[in-house]
């Protein structure tokens, strides 16, 4: 640690978080770091759940800026504003908890390169999981060239505790929807499970209960054992028997050329590949160190978006304004990914669909812009043809959900268009760095 550490401002935002909050700071509490010069700062979004009272007695230190009402991430912007003895702000998500060696590396990426406007810990899912290889038949076929699905997933339980939020298909899933009777993905015939364990060192492995929905008899593998399954829903019961493995959530965040954000790194297993620090194009608002001079210089979080890509929003505003931004791994923290808003759940795909074009609106070449908007509309076109007109040729029901989700992700966007575009002629006349030169950071999928 260096010797002329200044204050560092440690923001966590809260809403109804409970003993996620908690668990944070009791972390941040054990941060290596002069106890005068670290300011924690707890943001609320009008929480109704008592976890505020439960904050100020578990720790009285903390500083809590308070609101009466939840208006998403940008809330952060409360404790972004007054900076001015600041020497550096990290953001913190409540439900993350750090390791206590998190903050110097860190602190020392900014001090080591004044062009730096953030630096990017590792961030790892904060449960440890086993691998489980699921093979199946194809029982759904969506025509030359559409989706292959064998199975769909409906929950999960490990050791009778209830591990559906926090299980991930690492390969061969379709991503979670939403239906009536709740969440779910689709499988194809080769899939790869990361199930969520606790590795008590005890050698016994942890059962797990996988709840599954099929469309008729078959046979599947799980872990080289057959397994017949029946027509509907139904329950599979096998041990979890691969060693648990760190599994990365995010070691700074990347941009596709479809102007879609993703974590760098996402769902892999830590085995070093990430611990070279190196210059991403965009950081993750769920852990970060910002340098008040950066946030001063490209603004603050668009408080229009509410959820999701503000980080990536504010990320490419930086960008077009010549400021850089390093990963530092040998500062980590965990993370229960997407335990506020459920990835999968309407709020979070609505979100994501609606602030990605309203992001491409305000910081994307303007090609680009126009083929992802027309792009938005024939993919739901294609969701429309498939989900309610082709259904009821087969005597099923219209299903709704994806294509109503879809259309009203798009009807936000243009209710804000205006505004936006608004936005994009002062951020365009305001870029130090042409289009062209960041457009070699966009990733191919």
């Amino acid at each position: 640690m260096k010797s002329d550490s200044g204050i560092v401002r440690v923001v966590v935002l809260n809403f109804n978080g409970g003993d996620d909050t908690l668990r944070c700071f009791d972390h941040l509490a054990a941060t290596v770091w002069p106890a005068e010069n670290l300011q924690l700062i707890c943001v609320d979004n009008g929480s109704t759940d008592g976890s505020v009272d439960r904050l100020r007695a578990a720790h009285p230190g903390v500083e809590i800026r308070a609101q009466d009402r939840n208006t998403g991430f940008p809330a952060n912007n409360l404790a972004l504003r007054d900076l001015e003895r600041i020497q550096y702000v990290a953001l913190i998500n409540n439900d993350a908890f750090v390791e206590p060696g998190w903050l110097i590396p860190l602190v020392d990426a900014l001090d080591d390169d004044p062009g730096l406007g953030a630096a990017c810990p590792k961030l790892l899912l904060a449960t440890r999981f086993a691998e489980v290889h699921v093979r199946a038949p194809v029982l759904v076929s969506e025509g030359d060239g559409g989706r292959q699905l064998s199975i769909q997933l409906r929950g999960c339980a490990v050791d009778g505790v209830d591990a559906w939020r926090d299980l991930h298909v690492a390969s061969g899933g379709w991503g979670r929807e939403s239906s009536t009777l709740g969440t779910f993905e689709w499988i194809g015939p080769n899939t790869v499970l990361r199930v969520p364990v606790i590795d008590a060192g005890s050698g016994a492995s942890p059962m797990v209960a996988l709840r599954i929905d099929a469309t008729e008899a078959c046979e599947i593998t799980i872990d080289g054992t057959p397994m017949a399954v029946r027509p509907g829903p139904s329950t599979l019961v096998f041990p979890a028997s691969s060693d648990p493995v760190d599994v990365v959530n995010n070691v700074g965040s990347v941009v596709f050329t479809d102007g879609c954000g993703a974590d760098r790194g996402w769902l892999e297993h830590d085995l070093g590949q990430f611990d070279d620090p190196i210059e991403v194009f965009a950081w993750c608002g769920g852990g970060v160190l910002l340098r008040p001079a950066y946030l001063a210089d490209v603004g603050l979080f668009d408080e229009s978006f509410f959820l999701y890509y503000e980080d990536t929003d504010l990320s490419w505003r930086g960008q077009a304004r010549g400021w850089r931004y390093r990963t530092a791994p040998s500062s980590v923290i965990r993370h229960v990914h997407a335990a506020s808003s459920g990835e999968g759940s309407e709020v979070f795909a609505f979100h994501v669909e609606r602030n990605r074009l309203l992001m491409l609106v305000k910081n994307a070449p303007a090609r680009m812009v126009l083929r992802q908007s027309l792009l938005h509309l024939r993919a739901t076109a294609s969701y429309f043809q498939r989900d309610v007109l082709r259904p009821p040729m087969r005597r099923q029901r219209p299903r709704i959900t994806i294509v109503r989700r879809r259309v009203r992700a798009y009807v936000g966007f243009l209710r804000l268009m205006p505004a936006t575009l608004s936005q994009r002629r002062v951020l365009r006349s305001r870029r130090l760095v042409a289009d062209r030169r960041l457009e070699p950071w966009f990733v191919t999928r």
